[in-house]
């Protein structure tokens, strides 16, 4: 029996698309992709999605104004899915405790940092790499956690390491983190799903 895997997205969907490619490789395991929630109606994830056959729903802020009619939403379009896990490949919003609470150990979130370090709110995309590098720090890299109640404070499932260089600007630093984030974000998943698939 397959894990059904859906997969939330705010922008241009390469994690989505790393995760894709190990699907057809056959390397998620018995993790399947069967929806993709985007947080906005332009986000470029949607056309991966639609490339790929997989169906997609668009719930954002213009539809749903109200945090917790947005949660809702997303929570109902999880459920019809019959999802068993949740991954956050560059979605830029917070899940609300009844979400997190009904997909519990179960949603997972890759992040652009090595947390504990430059994480929590309003630490995401470029506001991290730029206090990376404001920092002077020698290394930065990629976390995949799973999500609780609060912001990146969930078990960390598998974390890795890249060089700070020289000269390095926040557009080439966070291009080698996203290297990173598309190597360990699947290999992650895929363990998570036989994780599920073993208690479930």
């Amino acid at each position: 029996m397959s894990i059904r895997i859906s997969v939330l997205v705010s922008g241009g969907g390469s994690n989505l698309q790393a995760l894709i490619d190990a699907q057809q490789a056959g390397l998620l395991g018995n993790g399947k992709i069967v929806q993709v929630i985007s947080s906005r109606a332009d986000a470029y994830a949607l056309k991966r999605a639609a490339i790929n056959g997989i169906p997609s729903i668009v719930i954002d802020k213009n539809r749903f104004p109200k945090d917790a009619d947005r949660n809702a939403a997303i929570l109902s379009a999880l459920q019809s899915a019959s999802t068993d896990m949740v991954v956050l490949a560059g979605y830029m919003s917070v899940l609300s405790p009844s979400v997190v609470g009904a997909y519990r150990n179960r949603i997972v979130n890759v992040h652009p940092a090595l947390i504990p370090k430059y994480c929590g709110m309003g630490m995401c995309g470029q506001h991290v790499h730029r206090a990376v590098l404001a920092a002077q720090e020698k290394e930065s890299g990629a976390t995949v956690h799973i999500v609780d109640e609060g912001v990146d404070t969930g078990r960390i499932l598998s974390q890795e390491r890249v060089p700070v260089m020289p000269g390095d600007t926040v557009e080439t630093l966070a291009a080698r983190v996203l290297e990173v984030e598309h190597k360990i974000l699947p290999a992650a998943v895929g363990q998570l799903a036989s994780e599920i698939e073993r208690i479930k």
